[in-house]
């Protein structure tokens, strides 16, 4: 079972639909119990740093995570679910993150072209590492997923295992053992989407 945390923060509805279309025992929950059964966890999230992280503390639910994650558990952390995986965030201030994945989520202002348009929305090519990741095994070099994000991963070139262009060579999706992370939106990416859904489901 795949438990896909609800903490009042992230896109449940289409995660939990695009799991179902992929045959994957899945539970929306809060329940710290059903997170400890489950054999994988997915963390989704949408909005603002702080207050996601801020939930994610009220409910104790990050703790439930991190033990769960540094016992080997499989987790895959999406868009703003990833990025409560690093170290800190600079979104508006500074707000200190999970710690599982080295490395602080920065604006991408800082990093592309002034004409391109921020959040940056839409279709990109992905860029996969050499050593292709678990969660890629059905993905092909240059398949494109789904972005919506106005801030990126940075300082963490040991975890990247995908990248995508907009203007400069932003992070796409990490890992860092049995963790994992998408900035894009693997629910809302198709055919490509899916199979890395289905990919994680196998692990």
């Amino acid at each position: 079972m795949i438990a896909v945390v609800d903490y009042g923060v992230g896109n449940l509805f289409s995660l939990s639909s695009s799991l179902a279309a992929v045959g994957a025992d899945a539970v929306v929950t809060g329940d710290a119990d059903t997170i400890r059964r489950a054999e994988k966890i997915l963390l989704p999230g949408v909005g603002a740093f702080e207050d996601a992280i801020g939930k994610l503390r009220e409910s104790g639910l990050d703790r439930v995570v991190c033990e769960e994650a540094l016992a080997g558990k499989p987790l895959m952390g999406i868009c703003l679910g990833m990025q409560l995986l690093f170290d800190k965030s600079y979104e508006f201030g500074e707000f200190e993150g999970l710690g599982l994945i080295r490395g602080a989520v920065r604006p991408i202002a800082d990093v592309i072209p002034r004409e391109l348009k921020i959040p940056h929305i839409g279709w990109n090519a992905l860029h996969l590492a050499k050593e292709k990741s678990p969660i890629f095994r059905y993905l092909e070099e240059g398949d494109c997923v789904y972005f919506v994000h106005s801030f990126y991963a940075a300082e963490c070139e040991e975890s990247v295992i995908a990248t995508a262009e907009y203007g400069a060579e932003l992070t796409a999706a990490v890992q860092r053992g049995n963790i994992y992370g998408c900035q894009f939106h693997p629910e809302k990416s198709g055919p490509v989407g899916l199979s890395i859904l289905r990919a994680f489901a196998e692990l």
